[in-house]
């Protein structure tokens, strides 16, 4: 079980009910991990019901997601163009987003779509997202593979938008925003607070329903 795949059941665990979509990358594996009949997964090119990943005999390159990743399909799935889908995302339908990021701030401020001096394919329906969505949950690594921190008192990269994050999380914590401040409400036990603060930018607070959590029994039930 990868680190990844831990991040990703971690966030399915934030998914009771409801209309969600789910981002390229880290966010696409929650599908793998929610509860069947509950959640609706929408994807931007065009897709509402969609299932988990199929076994590799079983993918159809006509069913792909937004990522161009094989999924499956639920009985009640439907099928409409980008126009529709998109309206579907900027009218306020989505009850959740899990998307990725390159950086959070602790205000909610999210960077999802470039960096200085690098290539850009294109936003693609990362604003849309995160500006229609009721829920906005980010899932990603805690620092980059240069081992910067990407949950920081303010982004340094192009803002996709502002004060809309709610939930971060990573393979060490869980923070949530409440009222403008960034609290911390879950950690594993692997890690001290003191590292853990050593590797997030931002300032943050316990919350009063911190919990701390046993990572390595969580992956071994997952495998």
């Amino acid at each position: 079980m990868s680190i990844k795949r831990y991040i990703a059941w971690r966030a399915a665990q934030e998914l009771q009910t409801g209309v969600v979509n789910l981002g390229i990358g880290i966010p696409t594996m929650v599908a793998d991990y929610l509860p069947r009949g509950k959640v609706t997964l929408h994807s931007e090119n065009g897709i509402l019901g969609v299932g988990p990943s199929p076994a590799p005999e079983e993918e159809d390159p006509d069913l792909i997601n937004a990522g161009k990743a094989p999924v499956t399909i639920q009985p009640h799935s439907s099928f409409f163009d980008s126009s529709l889908s998109f309206a579907m995302m900027r009218g306020g339908h989505l009850d959740a987003t899990v998307i990725g990021a390159l950086q959070v701030a602790q205000n909610g401020d999210i960077a999802s779509w470039a960096i200085p001096g690098k290539d850009v394919l294109g936003v693609g329906g990362a604003m849309d997202l995160v500006a229609g969505a009721k829920r906005v949950i980010v899932a990603t690594t805690h620092v980059t593979p240069k081992g910067e921190a990407k949950i920081l008192p303010k982004c340094t990269y192009p803002l996709t938008a502002t004060k809309r994050v709610d939930t971060i999380i990573t393979e060490y914590a869980v923070f949530k925003i409440r009222q403008g401040k960034l609290m911390l409400v879950e950690k594993i036990d692997e890690i001290s607070f003191e590292d853990l603060l050593t590797i997030t930018g931002a300032s943050y607070q316990i919350a009063e329903d911190f919990r701390t959590v046993v990572r390595e029994q969580a992956m071994l039930e997952l495998v």
